[in-house]
């Protein structure tokens, strides 16, 4: 819809909305840019205080996915007027111990009354405009690694339905209340060309940008991309979130899988995550070392396809 505004022109603006990207960066001098996302969702567990959480982590996630430091964020909140105020208060405690953890500080924010719990942040971060990590980034020739497992979507999906095991539970809370700055402020020190992280348009989303942005097709290893426990299981029962089926029919188009792919794990990279990993677009021949790093540090990260030349089909995904 923004796309169908008048143009605004400002030179300052070295990422904006045309480009699909995690976030904006605008530039303040030659060695400084400010990098501005914002992100807010209804709760997709039951606990206020790990809503919180996972809330912060996704909006942090985009600045990170950037290359960006966050530094301030705004409180985002839309709440029923005669629900339990503690409940609110669980949630921003959630919320603030990530952004205490991001050493990102919460200056503020504004609040409706509104039926349905809605939370999250709009934060603002630094970054070098010369070392904008851009989905648009991606060179044919570089190693795919990817920081965290899938299946976030149809997990939380099961715990909707009440029939969610806690081994899965367990699984997909740790992932989504993990943040993504280990990941990012690792990859800065690689020959790393672009980043996104994988958030609502599932991994072929998201991989759609990165080759339609950078002028490259993408090729997925199947049989290397890490699933939460669970996940599979979830695809099996039907637990489908209506993301996901959004995603397939906006993306199946530019997708060709080869026929070993089977069909549950096929669904799974159209998954709509929270709070999801990143999608690094790396020189090769520094790809294990930034692999090996990461996973020293606690990230696990997994080398998962490579980054073609264009050709017809935009994202491959072999057995």
């Amino acid at each position: 819809m923004l796309g169908k505004l008048a143009r605004q022109i400002d030179p300052n603006v070295l990422v904006g909305f045309d480009k699909a990207d995690d976030a904006g960066v605008y530039q303040l001098t030659p060695e400084l840019a400010l990098v501005q996302t914002v992100d807010f969702f209804t709760p997709i567990v039951d606990d206020p205080y790990t809503f919180g959480q996972i809330a912060a982590s996704n909006a942090l996630s985009d600045v990170y996915a950037m290359g960006g430091k966050p530094l301030s964020a705004l409180a985002l909140v839309c709440f029923p007027e005669k629900a339990d105020i503690s409940i609110l208060e669980q949630i921003l405690a959630g919320g603030l111990s990530k952004m205490v953890e991001a050493e990102c500080t919460v200056i503020g924010g504004h609040s409706i009354r509104d039926p349905e719990i809605k939370f999250g942040y709009s934060v603002t971060g630094t970054i070098n405009p010369r070392r904008v990590l851009a989905n648009s980034g991606a060179r044919p020739g570089d190693a795919l690694v990817l920081t965290k497992a899938l299946g976030t979507g149809v997990i939380s999906t099961a715990v909707k339905k009440g029939t969610a095991e806690m081994e899965w539970i367990d699984a997909a809370t740790r992932s989504m209340t993990t943040l993504n700055r280990r990941g990012a402020e690792i990859s800065l020190k690689y020959d790393v060309h672009g980043i996104t992280d994988i958030t609502g348009f599932g991994l072929i989303g998201h991989a759609r940008e990165m080759a339609l942005g950078s002028g490259t097709s993408l090729r997925f290893f199947a049989s290397a991309v890490p699933l939460l426990a669970g996940a599979l299981e979830c695809v099996a029962r039907g637990f489908v979130p209506g993301g996901l089926q959004s995603n397939r029919a906006f993306a199946s188009s530019c997708v060709e899988f080869d026929a070993s792919v089977p069909e549950n794990l096929q669904t799974i990279f159209y998954d709509p995550q929270t709070a999801g990993g990143l999608l690094i677009s790396v020189n090769p021949s520094q790809a294990n070392a930034l692999v090996k790093e990461l996973r020293e540090s606690g990230v696990p990260a997994v080398n998962v396809g490579e980054v073609l030349t264009k050709g017809k089909v935009l994202i491959q995904i072999t057995g």
